[in-house]
């Protein structure tokens, strides 16, 4: 403890960047994709090299370890140990430069895939590997990781994408390596140093095991596991940057690197071919790699079932050709006549439209993690406990046959999917790992498919490396002389054995240290939500959601998740404060329960956009564990002041209403801002002059439908619930109000007061108890209100028979305008959709609606608006709330200047009013007009 402590203190006085060695950053990081948890000493994020240079410097005089983070999206457990994690995904991320003419990028290492690419492709060009991850993986991850992807078919594997590198090693040497010509490395040699000590080794150890190197090492594409000594050879360069591409960590930190950049083919084409059986699927790859693809990718039916039964991406299975097992094969070239010509040669469904090929390509990259969860909680999960292995392509049908058989004998079952052109698979099997008995189990599962992959050849990693879940391993596919020249690789750069110590090389047992495994005992807290879900049910696991593989790391595309990408915090995304949550009920790391501070502060960050709702792909539900935790966090301390005045809207905004001239000169006097917890630069939306409910004149004729008449658009905006009104009685329906005035309680989730929601809900439900009973649509203008009555009411009322009733009379003005005459606008608009709308039950109904008024509609991705209810309106959040605005849904406006901005929800119109200077309208508004 007092090395711990020693080395904050002087990591806070030497390093500009921030150092956090709280509870609440160790357990953001305490794990990764995989099956491990390890909780590190603390966790670095420097602003320069400098920083890393003098951390490593402080680890090595208190001989503490050190583990470099990317992504956090390894599969392996490379990326959590007992050591300073050094993290340079917040500050350095930049691409330093590109150099068109030489194919060549100079990225910092925590420079995002997708980034480099983005640039790379402004030149014609793309960095050629593109994990599944290539959203928010990192270029020193996956330098560490030597990572792969869908296009490795095409240009190879991270290690053949790599020029040079800047290393720091643990003992402070800082070089710039690569390929070492013969009179290069007399000059290293002959400058002296510890350089010239490590290249001279570095010499005799691949003339020492060279033979053997070129006699051991599999012969195929996709061989991940173990050091790249071959790299070390005369023929290949001597290329030292090489030689420590997938090193994961454990020799040098990466400073900078070189990464070289192909030409990206202007043209792309899919082709869609189904199979009997997976193994027919590889009984074809030769076919296909013939005619030349620059991606060729395999799956099976239990992907495609698994998202058919949980209901997901039905739409983009549907284009898939009939079958059991499918190949996703893409061709590029200069021109589309060009691709389309190399794909006819194979036959099968061609599709060359470039959005159709996304969805498809996002079904291969997201259907493994939307199926890693059971249905109904039975029975071990499908987990990435034997991952990646790689065979010769040209043998690809056989090792599967064999692979299924061994799965099969064992009594597992397996989805099958991967990088079918490379020959490597991926497999996510329903390992039992936790129980003593599971474990042994699988201990010999383990050693019987290593043996299969060394009897075909291949690498026991193909693609994610070895660190703890391969590691052990390595010795049945290397035999014990290259284990030896693996170490001496490994002292040569790390002789203290403090970089990533424990992993791929002297690696501790593949069952240590299991996030899930036999010692796993959480806290089982009792809840006000149900937490029913169709993979189980409670807290607990629902907590078990997040698998880390880090989607809601992404910068843009979708909506997840809004206060990372305006922070770059771990502990701001879904996955850091799931871990978080995951370390609450574990009372190891997190102790306080309820009470953390640590997790309050966590899920404060959070907008409660739902967005992880629909785009994390097992559905981590952050709104409500966010909700959940607040109502018991404040059970015995006193909420904060905007708890009551947002929180309580619904309760007080009836009282102001009856004098909104003085309430709207009590909102600009600057002493309300302050009592109110409202940021200075907000404008607080004004009282109406009369309520909607005040103005209502119901005219009887039509089909009956209630009109829910919110808070918000009763007292503050009572035009758009007029508009609703016109627009409804046109399309030929009899409105009504509900009896009393009602509030869907939308603002108390925000600061967990669940039992005022609860009670909020059990009035509507009395008094809107005989329209429920007679069938009656309720018509619900305001889309986080009706979030409410199709989320959050089947989590208080799960068995509730009058709930069940609430939920299916609920409908959005659209639903019920869809089949029905409407007036022609004909105008161009820009629609933005609330953020649980696009969770929940999507835009679908709008556009529909919108295109049959004759509107010329665009609906680009426009991201979350960063108001979000009451975030965006405190002191605190006010800057991240404009950040989130200027991400996505500020550009998108502007480049539509002279469209009609649609949007339904309040809080996405008082921010891009406020931020965007342009009048907003309700679909209502927009047809009434």
């Amino acid at each position: 403890m007092v090395v711990v402590q020693r080395l904050e203190a002087a990591l806070r006085r030497v390093v500009s960047g921030e150092v956090r060695f709280d509870a609440g950053a160790r357990a953001a990081v305490s794990a990764d994709a995989s099956n491990y948890r390890q909780v590190p000493i603390g966790v670095l994020l420097p602003r320069s090299a400098e920083d890393i240079v003098a951390a490593t410097a402080l680890c090595r005089e208190n001989g503490v370890p050190i583990l470099a983070r990317g992504g956090g999206t390894w599969v392996c457990g490379q990326s959590v140990n007992v050591a300073l994690v050094i993290d340079c995904s917040k500050y350095l991320d930049r691409v330093l430069s590109i150099d068109a003419d030489q194919r060549l990028a100079c990225v910092e290492p925590g420079a995002v895939c997708d980034v480099l690419r983005d640039a790379a492709e402004l030149h014609g060009l793309t960095f050629a590997p593109d994990p599944a991850t290539h959203s928010r993986c990192t270029l020193g991850g996956m330098i560490g990781n030597n990572s792969c992807g869908p296009h490795s078919v095409m240009a190879g594997k991270t290690v053949e994408n790599i020029e040079r590198l800047e290393v720091l090693t643990y003992a402070g040497a800082r070089v710039w390596c690569g390929p070492t010509s013969p009179a290069a490395f007399d000059r290293i040699v002959g400058g002296g140093g510890r350089r010239a000590q490590i290249y001279s080794a570095l010499k005799k150890l691949a003339e020492k095991y060279g033979d053997l190197i070129r006699e051991k090492f599999p012969k195929i594409k996709r061989r991940v596991s173990g050091y790249n000594l071959d790299q070390l050879l005369p023929e290949n360069g001597f290329n030292v940057a090489r030689a420590l591409v997938g090193s994961e960590g454990t020799c040098a930190l990466t400073l900078a690197a070189e990464a070289s950049l192909v030409k990206s083919p202007p043209e792309r084409v899919l082709l869609i071919i189904a199979f009997d059986d997976v193994c027919a699927a590889g009984d074809a790859v030769p076919r296909m790699l013939a005619a030349g693809p620059i991606a060729c990718e395999g799956l099976d039916e239990r992907i495609i079932g698994g998202l058919r039964e949980r209901g997901l991406r039905l739409e983009d299975i549907a284009l898939l050709p009939p079958g059991k097992a499918w190949l996703m094969v893409e061709f590029g070239g200069e021109t589309r006549a060009e691709a389309i010509a190399k794909a006819k040669v194979l036959g099968g469904l061609l599709i060359d439209d470039a959005t159709l090929m996304g969805r498809l390509w996002s079904i291969r990259e997201t259907g493994a993690s939307a199926t890693a969860l059971n249905l109904g909680g039975k029975g071990p999960d499908p987990v990435v406990g034997w991952e990646d292995a790689a065979v010769d392509p040209m043998r690809l049908g056989d090792y599967l046959r064999e692979f299924l058989a061994l799965v099969e004998r064992f009594g597992y079952r397996t989805s099958i999917y991967g990088h079918f052109g490379d020959g490597c698979i991926h497999a996510r099997i329903d390992f039992d790992l936790r129980t003593p008995r599971g474990i042994a189990h699988w201990r010999e599962f383990l050693r019987e498919a290593t043996a299969l992959v060394v009897k075909y050849g291949g690498s026991i990693s193909g693609e994610h490396g070895d660190g703890q879940a391969r590691g052990e391993f390595l010795p049945m596919m290397f035999g014990p002389e290259l284990m030896q020249a693996f170490r001496e690789f490994k002292a040569l750069w790390d002789p203290q054995g403090r970089m990533n110590p424990g992993k791929m090389i002297d690696a501790r047992r593949v069952d240590d240290d299991l996030r899930l495994g036999p010692d796993y005992k959480p806290v089982a807290f009792a809840t006000r939500f149900a937490f029913r879900s169709a993979v189980g049910d409670g807290f607990v696991r629902a907590s078990e959601h997040c698998i880390g593989m880090g989607k809601c790391r992404s910068y843009k595309g979708a909506t997840m998740c809004p206060s990372y990408r305006a922070t770059r915090e771990e502990r701001y995304s879904t996955r850091g404060r799931a871990r978080l949550l995951a370390e609450m009920l574990r009372g190891e790391v997190i102790t306080e329960g309820w009470a953390s501070e640590e997790v309050r502060e966590a899920l404060d960050w959070c907008l409660a956009c739902k967005g992880c709702r629909s785009d994390c792909p097992t559905h981590t539900d952050m709104a409500a564990y966010k909700a959940e935790f607040m109502s018991h966090h404040y059970e015995k301390r006193l909420r904060p002041r905007q708890a009551h005045s947002m929180g309580r809207i619904g309760e007080w905004a009836p009282y102001a209403a009856l004098l909104p001239g003085l309430a709207n000169l009590f909102s600009v006097m600057p002493f309300s801002k302050t009592i109110a917890g409202v940021a200075p630069a907000r404008v607080l939306p004004r009282f109406a002059k009369r309520t909607f409910r005040s103005q209502f004149k119901a005219n009887g004729r039509g089909e009956p439908v209630v009109l829910f008449d919110d808070t918000f658009n009763n007292h503050f905006r009572p035009q758009t619930a007029l508009a609703a009104q016109k627009v409804l009685e046109a399309a030929g329906c009899a409105v009504e109000l509900p009896a009393e005035r009602l509030c869907c309680g939308r603002p108390y989730y925000d600061f967990g007061m669940l039992d005022s929601a609860r009670r909020a809900l059990e009035k509507v439900m009395r008094v809107l108890a005989p329209q429920l009973a007679a069938g009656t649509p309720i018509v619900v203008l305001e889309p986080g209100c009706l979030s409410v009555f199709r989320d959050e009411v089947k989590q208080l009322f799960p068995d509730d028979a009058d709930a069940a009733r609430l939920v299916s009379s609920m409908r959005s003005l659209a639903e019920v305008l869809q089949q029905r005459s409407l007036p022609k606008v004909e105008k161009p608009v820009v629609m933005h959709a609330h953020c649980h709308q696009k969770a929940l039950w999507g835009s679908a109904a709008d556009l529909a609606v919108l295109r049959a008024a004759g509107c010329e509609v665009k609906a680009p991705d426009t991201g979350c608006c960063g108001m979000a209810g009451s975030f965006g309106y405190r002191p605190e959040h006010y800057a991240a709330s404009k950040r989130i605005a200027e991400l996505a849904l500020l550009p998108a406006l502007a480049a539509e200047p002279a469209a009609a901005v649609v949007a339904n929800g309040f809080s996405c119109r008082e921010q891009i009013e406020a931020l965007a200077g342009r009048p907003t309208l309700h679909l209502a508004e927009l047809l009434a007009a």
